[in-house]
């Protein structure tokens, strides 16, 4: 069996991930969305849920499609250890970044006034 991460390396199956997100689907909606033929969505379909990441309800005529936490979860595990890493060094960042304006002399804004003697000739008129 493929790893979580073998799952979501495929571009297309991260597309199709993507779009269920925010609502379930069928695979003619997937499939329109995605401008991929129907075969294919229903290959990578196939594979997300025999993986665990989508389960499907019939409706009516149609096979709806939505996504399952419990794969996420075990991604999100996985990333925890970076993110302290990274939240760590984005805290640093922005220490530093506030010392920076801290210690920048607060800048006048100035407007542009127009050149030379004969602004209303600058702007494309004629007296």
């Amino acid at each position: 069996m493929e790893s979580v991460f073998d799952i979501i390396a495929e571009p297309n199956r991260r597309a199709i991930l993507g779009l269920l997100v925010s609502s379930q689907q069928s695979v003619g909606e997937i499939e329109r969305q995605l401008r991929m033929p129907q075969p294919t969505v229903s290959k990578h379909l196939r594979v997300l849920r025999e993986a665990g990441f989508v389960e499907s309800t019939v409706d009516a005529q149609r096979r709806l499609y939505r996504l399952k936490p419990e794969p996420f979860q075990e991604v999100d595990a996985w990333l925890a250890q970076f993110r302290r890493f990274w939240s760590a060094h984005l805290d640093a960042l922005e220490r530093h970044l506030d010392r920076i304006d801290q210690s920048a002399p607060a800048k006048r804004k100035t407007k542009k006034r127009a050149r030379g003697p004969n602004r209303e000739r600058d702007k494309g008129e004629k007296k």
